[in-house]
């Protein structure tokens, strides 16, 4: 490819968005996902319950997760959007096959965090493949994760602790660095102080069980996105899909 100053740009096509998501238990984030346009779910985990929606068997092996990714690439289908749910539990098999590859008993036999940083090589291969669904046939990709909360040691102040997505640190960075929007799904909360007596106040969650998506990162949780949306939508697909940018008209 030749480049000279004739290639440059201003705009770029928006392309099917990659998404990442997590949240605490049982907020509803599968049921978000099968909302989506033309939904397909890759299940590492049995944990659609009741949803009725294309999935493929239960995938027990990265090999399986494979299959099913180059099933999608090279089949004829009219789906839109994969479904990986979820990446933690895939986490597993992505350590199982880099142990296969290098003949390790377990992901922490090559010792100082080698083998973890090992299975990088791994997950590239897996997102390659999401890549390739998204650029080749126009598919949107929602990877499910349940979240965990973890001591975070700022620079600039006091340690705290946030939400965070459930995967070993390096992978969690190399998902969250592909992905074009993370989102943190919860329950709206507020906080009121409660006068028990002897001049005495506690502090009270009172919530309506309003769920709510949060597109943008705060102290307590993991967030990014690069289209500009809302900090907080309702926990809908539509809504969610309102709030994104539209193609240009030509």
């Amino acid at each position: 490819m030749v480049i000279s100053l004739s290639s440059l740009q201003t705009s770029s096509t928006l392309r099917p968005p990659r998404i990442l998501m997590h949240g605490v238990h049982g907020v509803g984030k599968t049921t978000f996902a099968a909302g989506a346009d033309a939904p397909v779910v890759i299940m590492t985990e049995d944990g659609l319950g009741m949803l009725k929606v294309p999935h493929f068997p239960l995938a027990t092996s990265y090999a399986d997760v494979v299959e099913a990714l180059d099933a999608l690439l090279n089949e004829e289908h009219t789906y839109s959007t994969v479904v990986i749910d979820s990446v933690d539990w895939l986490e597993p098999l992505v350590w199982a096959e880099t142990c296969r590859r290098n003949g390790w008993a377990s992901i922490e036999a090559p010792g100082f965090g080698k083998g973890y940083a090992e299975a990088l090589t791994v997950w590239r291969e897996y997102l390659d493949r999401l890549n390739t669904l998204r650029d080749r046939r126009g598919m949107a990709v929602v990877q499910i994760a349940h979240t965990d909360i973890k001591r975070f040691d700022s620079p600039e102040h006091e340690p705290y602790d946030r939400y965070v997505i459930k995967l070993q640190a390096r992978a969690a960075a190399l998902l969250q660095e592909h992905c074009d929007v993370v989102l943190f799904a919860n329950y709206r909360l507020s906080i009121a102080k409660a006068d028990v007596g002897f001049n005495k106040k506690v502090a009270r969650a009172l919530g309506s069980g309003e769920r709510v998506l949060h597109t943008a990162e705060r102290p307590a949780f993991l967030a990014k996105n690069r289209y500009g949306l809302p900090d907080t939508l309702p926990l809908d697909w539509k809504a969610f899909v309102a709030a994104m940018p539209q193609p240009e008209q030509s």
